[in-house]
């Protein structure tokens, strides 16, 4: 059959790409940025109204939030709450506040839609507190869309820890 006759056959589906590899690897340094230099209020206007922030536990990480038991499955309210007390002094083990560095890597597309574009990223966050250094490493898979402004959004953030134990502390008390 010739190449006409397949296009004619199964046209390609053609849409406007939600986000390019540039655009989402931009907005991950810019959101790691953000949570390092501790500026929550600007890091939670990237998360939808309808955004969830999910760490699942270490034992299973592909599990489903609704049926299983997650470290953090938050919604956009609960998130928001989160970040009012990290940002207090309601957090005890967050104050005085961690230092935290984070290197985003290895961003790739994994799915578009017309609507949303699912992404992954290698991650490693170090965090410094009381003379201690903690070192998490993982994976993010996100679901991005794009806000009212045009801007990428979260309309949910995994961050699946590579991690067999929270060692010695046993919690997260920052956003990873």
């Amino acid at each position: 059959m010739a190449t006409q006759d397949l296009a004619r056959v199964a046209p390609a589906r053609s849409f406007d790409p939600v986000a390019t590899r540039g655009e989402v690897e931009e907005f991950l340094v810019n959101e790691a940025a953000l949570l390092d230099e501790w500026k929550l209020e600007e890091w939670l206007a990237l998360v939808a109204e309808d955004g969830r922030y999910l760490v699942p536990s270490l034992d299973s990480p592909e599990s489903d939030h609704r049926a299983a038991l997650f470290l953090i499955s938050d919604d956009r309210r609960n998130l928001g709450s989160r970040v009012k007390q990290l940002l207090g002094r309601a957090t005890w083990a967050e104050f005085p506040r961690s230092r935290t560095r984070r290197l985003v890597t290895n961003a790739r597309i994994l799915e578009q839609a017309d609507d949303w574009v699912k992404v992954t990223a290698n991650f490693a966050v170090w965090r410094f507190q009381h003379d201690a250094t903690d070192c998490y490493v993982g994976r993010y898979i996100h679901l991005l869309v794009r806000g009212p402004g045009g801007e990428l959004m979260f309309r949910e953030r995994r961050a699946v820890l590579d991690l067999e134990t929270l060692r010695p502390h046993g919690k997260l008390s920052f956003i990873l």
